[in-house]
């Protein structure tokens, strides 16, 4: 009772604020989505995404010995696909010497180490910008599927020591998860995007890798009827248990700030890890508010990160990880 107990006394100080603190970010955190162009000595920024980048796989092999000395330990990888690579059957996933085979190649022949997790999904494959086979104006699922767990054993024969599916078809994990048990893979990690909201805020992402739904008759105009309607709640829980039962070994929230509810629900449903991603269009806003001066940076890019983990993120995948590492150094 109060003034025997004052909450002020545990914050005179930044010595015992650090002492008393709950939620601490560490480099450990963190997975570094890396996107990756043909080419060479190719850096391109992302116009909506100030100061983020494509590399070649040449660069690629740099920035991830970077993020390796910084204390980074995972990446996530991202191909854009040349437009004459693309079409309706996701052909190009499956390319033993596709870009994403060998972005993993270049990845662990640079650093061994680094955890790599690779994104499945057929967007950056599709001449329609879908996660999936497109027929009679609707997404396929279960032809999706089988393509899926076919692209994921590709990468797997690459190197890649987890896959991410992030397509949000039914089914997809224990297509996956059963494919890598009868190929032998039996230590290879799925992180499911488990509960992947029909969000608005990757709209920049798609500018990265131009895999935005095509505006054309007879394709579907969006990504709601397999992406989850950010209406809902209880649903994300039943996604990711159904996932769970499936074998991934991961599960994932999509997007992060606005969804700290449902990390929060699935947190307390699950007993594996949970990773949350921190999209696009959330790095888009911090960075144009702090260029008007309206806020400050660095502040809130913390803050939002501590927010991410606070809700109960074992995982955190941010284009702010390299800034964030050096900024909590």
């Amino acid at each position: 009772m109060y003034p025997l107990r004052r909450n002020r006394r545990l914050r005179t100080s930044e010595a015992i604020r650090s002492l008393v603190r709950e939620t601490a970010i560490t480099p450990n955190d963190f997975i570094a989505p890396l996107f990756v162009v043909e080419g060479k000595n190719k850096k391109e920024e992302i116009a909506s995404m100030p100061n983020y980048f494509r590399f070649s796989l040449d660069l690629l092999e740099k920035e991830v010995k970077e993020l390796w000395s910084l204390g980074i330990k995972s990446v996530l990888l991202f191909v854009k696909v040349p437009e004459n690579l693309k079409d309706n059957a996701g052909t190009e996933a499956l390319n033993v010497d596709g870009l994403m085979q060998r972005a993993i190649k270049t990845v662990k022949n640079a650093v061994p180490e680094m955890l790599v997790m690779t994104d499945v999904a057929l967007d950056p494959y599709s001449a329609y910008g879908h996660d999936g086979v497109i027929a009679d104006g609707k997404v396929i699922n279960d032809d999706t599927t089988a393509v899926l767990a076919e692209m994921g054993l590709s990468h797997v024969k690459a190197g890649a020591d987890i896959l991410a599916p992030s397509d949000m078809m039914d089914g997809r994990i224990i297509e996956m998860r059963s494919l890598l048990e009868d190929e032998g893979f039996h230590e290879t990690g799925i992180m499911s995007y488990s509960a992947k909201y029909a969000s608005a805020f990757y709209g920049p992402f798609r500018d990265a890798l131009d895999s935005a739904p095509v505006d054309a008759e007879n394709i579907p105009k969006d990504k709601k009827t397999y992406q989850m309607d950010p209406a809902n709640r209880e649903e994300a829980v039943k996604e990711t248990l159904m996932d769970i039962e499936e074998g991934a070994d991961i599960v994932m929230v999509k997007p992060g700030l606005c969804y700290l509810d449902i990390v929060r629900d699935i947190r307390n449903a699950v007993d594996v890890p949970v990773a949350v991603y921190q999209v696009s269009g959330e790095y888009a806003m911090i960075k144009a508010a702090a260029e008007k001066g309206w806020l400050d940076h660095d502040a809130v890019v913390l803050e939002q990160l501590t927010a991410i983990k606070r809700a109960g993120a074992s995982m955190i995948a941010s284009y702010f990880a390299k800034d964030a590492v050096k900024l909590i150094s």
